[in-house]
């Protein structure tokens, strides 16, 4: 008998004998009941029904991929998805820019930087509701706040949310409004980690403010940048109650994205297997970002 027949004779009986602790499972499971009961439950209920014709009062009978065929056939559908791309590309880009130049301000000495901080994240600790009813009494007809003040300088007044355009521009400004702070914060909290004695070697070596810029503080906010940008995207895209309650996706669709058509489908035309359908498809959408997130954070570490 060699060596190693030894070890594996006196290791056995300790594996036979060696007693699972069940106690991790048990305070895991009401977690895991909890998790199941609130999102993995109405998770395979809402794909059962993008399979079947169902309406909210009756239960139908499975149609298969029917109801993913009818929504890509549906006009309606791809103006969704090409609106929802826009939100989401207009909500990142301004909401980055806006985030990055007050997270600059705010990482430098100034008067009143306390002050400015709080007025800055007022937009993010606002309830949706509130700030949404709010925009609406300054933009909603033509004897609104803003239409006044565009009047003492000789502007017609706009009607924000009876046209296309000025819709879309009211509903991405709020949404700006709102996003911004979320990514000062993060901005911050990471230029204030930089090392500063990395622009210190730079202005000995003459470098200037914009050089600094961009061959410092930029890569180091790399990380964070990308981590920033899919979230947004994935928030964006399933946002529902600031399109729904400042436009309700109007006029004319032009302010619906995938989760207010899926609510209207289901909800207003009761066509129960449409609105899923078209809820799995986001779902699907933002299950590829939510992977390509994990991606870059395990990239990062």
């Amino acid at each position: 008998m060699t060596a190693i027949d030894d070890k594996l004779t006196l290791v056995a009986p300790v594996i036979k004998h060696r007693r699972i602790d069940l106690m991790p499972f048990w305070l895991l499971l009401p977690s895991m009941l909890l998790i199941g009961g609130i999102i993995l439950y109405p998770l395979i209920v809402g794909m059962s029904y993008s399979l079947g014709s169902g309406t909210l009062l009756k239960p139908g009978t499975f149609t298969g991929l029917k109801n993913f065929i009818t929504i890509s056939s549906s006009s309606e559908f791809w103006n969704a998805v090409r609106f929802s791309l826009i939100f989401a590309v207009v909500n990142v880009a301004c909401s980055y820019a806006l985030g990055l130049g007050a997270a600059l301000l705010m990482n430098r000495d100034m008067p009143g930087r306390a002050i400015l901080r709080i007025v800055l994240l007022l937009p993010w600790i606002v309830p949706a509701i509130v700030a949404v009813v709010a925009w609406r009494w300054m933009i909603t007809d033509q004897y609104a706040p803003l239409n006044r003040l565009l009047g003492l300088v000789g502007v017609q007044p706009i009607y924000f949310l009876s046209t296309e355009f000025w819709a879309q521009v009211s509903l991405f400004a709020l949404k700006v409004w709102r996003s911004f702070p979320f990514v000062l914060v993060s901005l911050l909290a990471s230029l204030q980690a930089i090392d500063k004695s990395l622009y210190e070697a730079a202005a000995v070596d003459g470098a200037n403010r914009w050089n600094m810029f961009v061959h410092i503080t930029l890569p180091q906010l790399r990380g964070i940048s990308v981590v920033l940008c899919i979230l947004l995207t994935i928030w964006t895209i399933n946002d529902f109650e600031t399109p729904y309650l400042l436009t309700a996706g109007g006029p004319s669709g032009a302010t619906e994205n995938f989760i207010v058509l899926a609510h209207r489908l289901t909800f207003v035309r009761d066509k129960l297997g449409q609105g899923a359908a078209v809820s799995v498809v986001a779902f699907i959408l933002l299950m590829l970002l939510a992977i390509a997130l994990l991606r870059v954070q395990e990239k990062e570490q």
